[in-house]
C-alpha cells in the first residue's frame, strides 16, 4: 500500500520553500533543494527559502517549530537523498529547460515507484517530461499549488498522456485528506483552469477601466466582498503577485493560445508595461498600484493615465452603498449588476465578458463546469465561479440581456435554453438528503454530481431536511444519524440572546430526539464572542441587572453545553474569539480546522471572559499566572496546533486539514463519544491559588503598569482577572466550585462593564476593529 513518509521538494523559491512548509505542517518530512551556494554553507539557499517561508506574514507554518522537519541541501551534494522520498515534488523557476535538466538528473537516483510531480503554472507537461521513458511518464504528473499553499485550498492535478491512474487517485486522494485541499483535474492545456480563467478575469476588469475610465480605487471598490471576492480585489491582488508577474503570465498565456479567440485580451496594457520599466512592481518594491508615503504610511494609489500618485481616495457609488445593507450576496450581486450607473455597467461588462470565456473553456480546459467553479472558489478565494455567478444573476436574464445587446450566444448555451434549462445547477434532493445536478454543455443534459464523501453543507441540509427549530441568531438541524447541528447565523456570529434561547432549546432535544450534538456553521467565523453592541448598549443605558441576567444566561448555557445529557462537539474554525472561545473550552470535544485562530481577547475591550473562561483556564492550568498571562496578554492562536500548544485545545481534541470536512468529521466524533458517554456533574473541588496566587498576579501586572507598558486601567483590569483566577482571594488550597468562579468572572465583569473607559474600548472596538489604550 502506497504511503508517503518523506517527499523531495525541488527548489527552495517562494513557490518551493512554501510547499515544503505546507507538508511540514501535514507532519511530513521534506528535503528541500537548490542550487549549491558559493561558500561555507552549500545549502544557503535552501536554507534562506525556509528563513524567508517563516518570516512571510501570514507565516507558511503552523508554528515554527515545524521548520525542524525540513531539510536543506542542494542539487550537487544531496541527490543520494532523493531514493528515499515516495514523493519528488519539483517548483523551479519556470524555465523549460532549466525544468528538464532538473528531472534528467533526479530520473537517474529516484526510487523506482516514486511520484514525480512538477508545480509548473503554464508549461505543458508534455513538454517538461518528452523523451523520458515509458517508467518516468507513468509516475509523472502536475500536481500545482496556489500559492500561499498553506492559505489556497487548490490544488490542481494534471495526469500526463501515460501517467498510472492508481498514483492519480492516489494523489487527489493524498491531497484531500492529508494536505487538506480541494483537488481539481485539470487538462494539460495552458495555464489549467484557474489561472487561465483568473487571467482573463484580470485582463477584462483591466480592459473595462480603461474603456470605461475608472480608477484604481473605483475597480477596487467594486471587485472585492462586494461581490464576493477577496479584500484584494483586482489591483491589490496584482500588487501582491507583483506586476512583473502578471505581465509575464499574461505574455506566456498570449503566446501559448494561437487559437483563443479572445486571445488579445491578454495582451498587457501599456501602462503596465511603463509601471514595469520604472521598477513599480507591487509590494516587494514598495510601490505598485499603490505605496505607503510618509511616517504613518498613508496609502496613495496611481492615477494609470497620468502615473502620479495621490491619497486614496473612497470610490462614490451612490447604488454600492445601497447594494451594502443586501446581506444576501445572489441578492446584493442582483441589485447591482441590474443597476444603470457606473457601478452597474462596470460589473455587468466585467462579468459578461467572463461568463462568455468561460463557456467556451468547456470542452477545451475541462469537460464540465463543475471544476472550472471550484478552481475559482479553491484557488482565488471567489465565494463563487463563474457559472454559479451566472445562476445567481438568473441564467435567463443573462441570456436575455446579452441577445438585447445583440451579442451571439455561444452554441452550448443556446443549446441548454432549447432544453428548456433554467440554471447551470439545480437541487435534485431525494429521501431528505441533497443532492446537486450540473447541466453538461457537452450533452445537453443534467448529470447528477457526484456525491463527495465526508462533506457535509449545511445550507444543503436546510434546503433537503428543513430546520427542526430556528431564530434570527441560530438554526437546529437534523444533519442524519441521530445529529443535532447547532448553527450560529447572526453577524459575524455574534452571540446574543437569539443564539443563547437556541442553546437550551438544543440541550432540551438533545435526550429526546438525538445522540450526539454539533456546534458548526459556514460563516467568516465559528464566532467573534459576544453581542458588543447590545452590550454597549445597556451598558451605557445603565441597564445592569437586565444585563446581568444575560451574562448569567450566557453563563448557564455554557455549563448546559458542558454537562450536556448527550456529547457536544464544537467544530471551530477561523476566528474563535471570546464568547466563541469559551464555547469551544466547554465543549466534551473540538474537531478543529487546521485554520483555527481562538483566544479570550475581552481585555482588548477593557473586560474580562464572564462565561466560563476564566473558570476554563483555572482548570487547565495548575499555575494561574499561566492563565492570567494568556488572558491579560489576549493572546490569539495563529493556527490550530499553537492553539493547542496555548492550551485552548487539549491532547485530546483533533485537528483536520481539510476544512470542507471540518462538519463531516465532527459528526463522526461525536458519534463515537455517543457509544460510551456519560454525563458528568460540575465541579465543587476546584484547588484555588488564594491570596498567594492574587499577590503574584498582581505585582506582575503593577510590574508592566510602573514599566509603562500598560496604563492605569489595564492595571484595574488585571486586578479583577487575578481576584478570579486566585478564587476570590481565599486561602490557598481552598476548594471552589465552578459556579463560585462564575460568579466571581459576573461580578468582575458587570463592575468593568459600568467603567467609563471600559466603554470607549469598546465603542472604539466597534468603529474601528482595532483596541483603543486609553
Amino acid at each position: 500500500m502506497r504511503s508517503i513518509q518523506r517527499v523531495a521538494v525541488l527548489g527552495s523559491g517562494t513557490m518551493g520553500s512554501r510547499i515544503a512548509a505546507h507538508f511540514s505542517n501535514a507532519g511530513i518530512p521534506v528535503i528541500l533543494l537548490d542550487l549549491a551556494a558559493d561558500g561555507p554553507d552549500r545549502n544557503a539557499l535552501a536554507r534562506k527559502g525556509i528563513e524567508n517561508a517563516l518570516k512571510q506574514k501570514p507565516t507558511a507554518f503552523f508554528v515554527p517549530q515545524n521548520t525542524r522537519l525540513i531539510q536543506a541541501g542542494n542539487f550537487e551534494d544531496d541527490l543520494q537523498l532523493i531514493p528515499s522520498c515516495q514523493w519528488v515534488i519539483e517548483a523551479v523557476t519556470e524555465n523549460l529547460d532549466i525544468k528538464r535538466a532538473i528531472w534528467s538528473k533526479v530520473d537517474e537516483c529516484r526510487a523506482p515507484d516514486a511520484i514525480l510531480s512538477t508545480n509548473t503554472s503554464g508549461i505543458p507537461l508534455a513538454q517538461i517530461s518528452r523523451d523520458f521513458d515509458d517508467g518516468f511518464q507513468r509516475q509523472f504528473l502536475g500536481a500545482h499549488f496556489f500559492n500561499p499553499p498553506r492559505y489556497l485550498h487548490l490544488l490542481e492535478v494534471i495526469p500526463g498522456a501515460q501517467t498510472d491512474p492508481g498514483i492519480l487517485r492516489f494523489v487527489t486522494e493524498f491531497g484531500e485528506n492529508a494536505l487538506g485541499k480541494g483537488v481539481v483535474l485539470c487538462k494539460d492545456t495552458p495555464n489549467f483552469i484557474a489561472n487561465r480563467i483568473g487571467s482573463f478575469f484580470g485582463s477584462a476588469v483591466v480592459r473595462t477601466m480603461m474603456e470605461g475610465n475608472y480608477t484604481i480605487e473605483e475597480v477596487d471598490a467594486l471587485t472585492g466582498p462586494l461581490i464576493g471576492l477577496p479584500k484584494s480585489a483586482s489591483f491589490r491582488l496584482f500588487d501582491i503577485i507583483g506586476l512583473d508577474v502578471w505581465a509575464f503570465v499574461a505574455k506566456n498565456l498570449y503566446e501559448a493560445v494561437p487559437g483563443d479567440p479572445w486571445r488579445e485580451w491578454f495582451v498587457p496594457p501599456p501602462f503596465l508595461q511603463t509601471m514595469i520599466e520604472q521598477g513599480w512592481i507591487g509590494e516587494k518594491r514598495g510601490q505598485g498600484f499603490y505605496k505607503r508615503v510618509g511616517p504613518d504610511k498613508q496609502i496613495h494609489a496611481i492615477d494609470w493615465k497620468t502615473f502620479a500618485y495621490h491619497p486614496v481616495r473612497k470610490a462614490s457609488f451612490e447604488s454600492v452603498e445601497v447594494a451594502r445593507t443586501i446581506p444576501a450576496l445572489d441578492e446584493r450581486i442582483r441589485k447591482l449588476v441590474a443597476g444603470t450607473d457606473r457601478a452597474g455597467s462596470f460589473l455587468w461588462k466585467v462579468l459578461k465578458s467572463v461568463f462568455l470565456y468561460s463557456t467556451e473553456m468547456v470542452g477545451e480546459i475541462s469537460d464540465r463546469i463543475v471544476e472550472i467553479d471550484r478552481a475559482m472558489r479553491w484557488g482565488y478565494g471567489h465565494k463563487l465561479g463563474p457559472f454559479e455567478f451566472w445562476d445567481a444573476l438568473g441564467f435567463n436574464d443573462v441570456a436575455e440581456r446579452m441577445l438585447a445587446e445583440e451579442t451571439t450566444l455561444p452554441e452550448s448555451i443556446q443549446r441548454m435554453r432549447a432544453e428548456g434549462a433554467r440554471s447551470f445547477y439545480r437541487p435534485a434532493d431525494r429521501l431528505d438528503f441533497p443532492h446537486t445536478e450540473y447541466f453538461d454543455l457537452a450533452r445537453s443534459v443534467y448529470q447528477p454530481l457526484e456525491a463527495r464523501p465526508g462533506v457535509i453543507v449545511l445550507g444543503d441540509m436546510k434546503r433537503a431536511r428543513g430546520v427542526v427549530e430556528k431564530n434570527a441568531g441560530a438554526s437546529l438541524i437534523d444533519i442524519g444519524n441521530g445529529v443535532l447541528c447547532l448553527e450560529f447565523h447572526s453577524k459575524m456570529n455574534a452571540i446574543g440572546e437569539d443564539a443563547l434561547r437556541m442553546i437550551d432549546k438544543a440541550i432540551q432535544l438533545l435526550p429526546e430526539r438525538f445522540d450526539a450534538m454539533v456546534i458548526a456553521n459556514e460563516g467568516e467565523n465559528f464566532s467573534v464572542g459576544a453581542n458588543l453592541v447590545l452590550l454597549l448598549t445597556a451598558a451605557q443605558a445603565g441597564e445592569f441587572d437586565e444585563l446581568e441576567q444575560t451574562i448569567d444566561h450566557f453563563q448557564q448555557c455554557m455549563l448546559r453545553i458542558k454537562y450536556a445529557p448527550r456529547p457536544v462537539v464544537a467544530a471551530v474554525f477561523s476566528r474563535a474569539l471570546g464568547g466563541g472561545c469559551e464555547i469551544v473550552l466547554q465543549s466534551h470535544a473540538v474537531q478543529a480546522s487546521a485554520e483555527t485562530y481562538i483566544g479570550l481577547v475581552e481585555v482588548g475591550v477593557g473586560l474580562i471572559p464572564a462565561a466560563g473562561g476564566c473558570k476554563e483556564m483555572t482548570l487547565r492550568f495548575d499555575d494561574s499566572m499561566k492563565a492570567f498571562e494568556l488572558i491579560g496578554q489576549a493572546k490569539v492562536s495563529g493556527s490550530a496546533v499553537e492553539a493547542r500548544q496555548l492550551g485552548f485545545l487539549r491532547a485530546t481534541d483533533r485537528i483536520g486539514m481539510n476544512p470542507e470536512l471540518l462538519i463531516g468529521d465532527a459528526k463522526e466524533l461525536a458519534l463515537q463519544l455517543a457509544r460510551t458517554y456519560r454525563p458528568g456533574f460540575p465541579r465543587t473541588d476546584i484547588p484555588a491559588g488564594g491570596d498567594a496566587a492574587y499577590a503574584k498576579m498582581r505585582l506582575a501586572a503593577w510590574s508592566l503598569r510602573e514599566s509603562g507598558m500598560i496604563g492605569d486601567h489595564d492595571f484595574t483590569i488585571g486586578e479583577k482577572l487575578a481576584f478570579v483566577l486566585s478564587g476570590g482571594r481565599v486561602t490557598s488550597g481552598a476548594q471552589v466550585s465552578e459556579q463560585n468562579l462564575l460568579d466571581l468572572e459576573r461580578e468582575a465583569f458587570l463592575s468593568l462593564c459600568g467603567m467609563s473607559k471600559t466603554q470607549e474600548r469598546i465603542q472604539y472596538m466597534l468603529k474601528t476593529g482595532k483596541p483603543l489604550r486609553n
